[in-house]
């Protein structure tokens, strides 16, 4: 019997002609809306999701393998689909350079003045603003998996000092100058001059960012979340930018998603939004596809798949 994999999201014919490259005994489907994945469903033993909901996983009986588009899987883990067997695989690294790339430049914007010199450019202003170093400067990093460790390369590089923490802290980082455990992040907060938020959005996670961590950052810090926008408590971090309490935030993620037009973030002046963008890059879809087929074949090999979700977990 031939397996069938069914890719939900509007694949070009490449995509699929690829997949299908990995085995003769393949049938290979896409289903651009959740009308044609739902009608597709039935006879799917395999699903690479763009678009997913419980109905979709509960219309596929055959259903053994789901893998994640990317590297997030919050919206997968409802008690249904955790408490069912069905195996979840995510792409985690996929997306790590594009994203390490896009939080040094959150950094490099603040440190050389450049949100101030675009706002001047835009009113045919010339106006100095002074600038700082990176050089010298402690990057604190909150989850230092995949993307953090990547993150940290670049970090180093510049000549910072990288602190971390992680729940698995006795994993040594040849880039970090010191990780500590999960409950150590008011260490990180009180000693940081940028703050990287590279955590996974699980129950354990949300708002971790709140009004009391917010107070532990150095008025001096820039607070930079590439991770999902659940992590911070949103209000509070508006509050904590208008009143200088911080002194800015690079944010491509966001509670809500389009940021809203009302959201007061667009006014602040100390805050860079980018639109939920770090991980594009054209290199990023190939990289998922390579890693999909690879999985593709260690599965028809009954072989233990790549990036493996503990459900339970989140990650």
């Amino acid at each position: 019997m031939p397996t069938h994999i069914l890719l939900t999201r509007n694949a070009p014919d490449a995509d699929l002609d690829r997949v299908r490259s990995v085995s003769p005994d393949l049938v290979v489907e896409k289903a651009p809306t959740m009308e044609q994945a739902l009608s597709l469903a039935a006879d799917a033993e395999v699903i690479l999701a763009g678009r997913w909901s419980d109905e979709l996983w509960q219309a596929a009986p055959n259903l053994r393998w789901v893998q994640s588009g990317g590297a997030g899987v919050e919206r997968f883990l409802t008690p249904e689909f955790i408490a069912s067997p069905i195996i979840l695989t995510n792409a985690a690294g996929i997306y790590a350079i594009p994203i390490a790339d896009h939080v040094i430049a959150f950094m490099l914007a603040f440190s050389r003045g450049f949100p101030h010199y675009l706002r001047n450019q835009a009113e045919r202003k010339w106006e100095w603003d002074g600038g700082d170093e990176l050089d010298g400067k402690t990057l604190g990093i909150i989850g230092l998996g995949g993307i953090g460790s990547e993150v940290a390369k670049r970090a180093k590089a510049f000549g910072m000092r990288v602190t971390a923490t992680r729940r698995r802290p006795d994993r040594a980082s040849p880039f970090a100058d010191e990780v500590r455990g999960s409950d150590a992040l008011p260490w990180l907060l009180a000693e940081s001059d940028y703050i990287a938020l590279c955590a996974a959005l699980t129950p354990r996670t949300r708002h971790l960012i709140g009004e009391r961590e917010l107070r532990l950052m150095k008025p001096t810090a820039y607070l930079i979340n590439i991770g999902r926008g659940g992590l911070i408590d949103e209000h509070a971090l508006v509050l904590a930018l208008q009143s200088g309490r911080i002194a800015g935030a690079g944010l491509d993620v966001f509670a809500n998603e389009p940021l809203p037009a009302d959201s007061p973030l667009w006014d602040l002046s100390n805050v860079i939004i980018t639109p939920h963008s770090s991980g594009s890059s054209p290199r990023s879809h190939d990289r998922l596809m390579e890693l999909f087929c690879g999985n593709v074949a260690r599965y028809l090999a009954g072989d233990e798949l790549l990036n493996v979700v503990d459900k339970g977990e989140g990650y």
